[in-house]
């Protein structure tokens, strides 16, 4: 799998792909990362690649000219590595795009990569969003002020689905919103000492009874994301997963919360 990042600050992602649990995902090149800045491709002494809007108002906005380079060096490189003349989707952050979640991420870890487009400033011309994106995505409703963020909020979720990345290889099949745990929250997690500021860990955890800590567990998440997200619970249900206990359990939280 391979991104290739188009942005202006290469070095915001040299800290993430060298630290911390996801980065044997990138020293392994199970994901290989490319940058690219748009600047090197851009013309004059400066290297400009914005200018102002027409029409007038605020900020400046990245110019199509230098991306539009930037991305066809990035494909022709790409070809001559592969030989074959395969679309890679090109990616923006935006915040008209798709919310990246679980079943996004999910698909982008089975896929062959991306180019990622990173904006900045108040945006880009829309000519090249018009003629080179295939997808648009975005973290929620509010703007950062570039894509780098967002590039690597999808390259971490991504990463961490590489087998051999996480030290427990089921430890991802335990994340809230994944399908092990029918798309709902994750459970309340507990560590040494066993009471902690007078409060205690739950007796059933210490019990030591796998089947009873495995409800404890279920009827947690459940009760969870009922009270935070009730919409996964409607999505689960759609969907079948729930059982007669999960819906007795959910009928009873439900009242008890009137």
């Amino acid at each position: 799998m391979r991104f290739d990042i188009i942005t202006l600050f290469p070095e915001l992602f040299a800290p993430f792909l060298s630290i911390g649990i996801t980065r044997r995902a990138y020293e392994s090149k199970q994901i290989d990362v490319r940058m690219w800045n748009p600047r090197d491709f851009a013309d004059g002494t400066y290297r400009r690649i914005d200018d102002r809007p027409f029409g007038g108002g605020p900020g400046m906005v990245m110019m199509a000219e230098p991306l539009k380079r930037c991305l066809e060096a990035i494909q022709t490189e790409r070809l001559a590595q592969t030989k074959e003349h395969q679309h890679v989707p090109v990616v923006l952050f935006s915040p008209i795009g798709d919310k990246l979640d679980h079943q996004l991420v999910t698909a982008w870890s089975a896929s062959a990569g991306a180019i990622l487009v990173c904006g900045r400033y108040e945006g880009i011309d829309q000519r090249f969003i018009d003629t080179y994106v295939d997808q648009q995505i975005s973290l929620g409703d509010f703007v950062l002020s570039g894509g780098e963020i967002a590039a690597i909020a999808l390259m971490d979720a991504v990463a961490r689905l590489q087998p051999g990345v996480l030290g427990d290889e089921d430890s991802h099949h335990q994340d809230s919103f994944n399908t092990a745990l029918d798309g709902l929250l994750d459970c309340p997690h507990y560590t040494r000492p066993e009471t902690w500021q007078n409060q205690p860990v739950p007796d059933v955890l210490l019990s030591g009874h796998h089947v009873n800590i495995e409800s404890w567990r279920r009827e947690q998440r459940l009760a969870i994301t009922l009270r935070n997200r009730p919409e996964l619970i409607e999505r689960a249900r759609l969907a079948n997963k729930l059982s007669p206990a999960d819906e007795n359990l959910i009928a009873k939280l439900s009242k008890s919360s009137i």
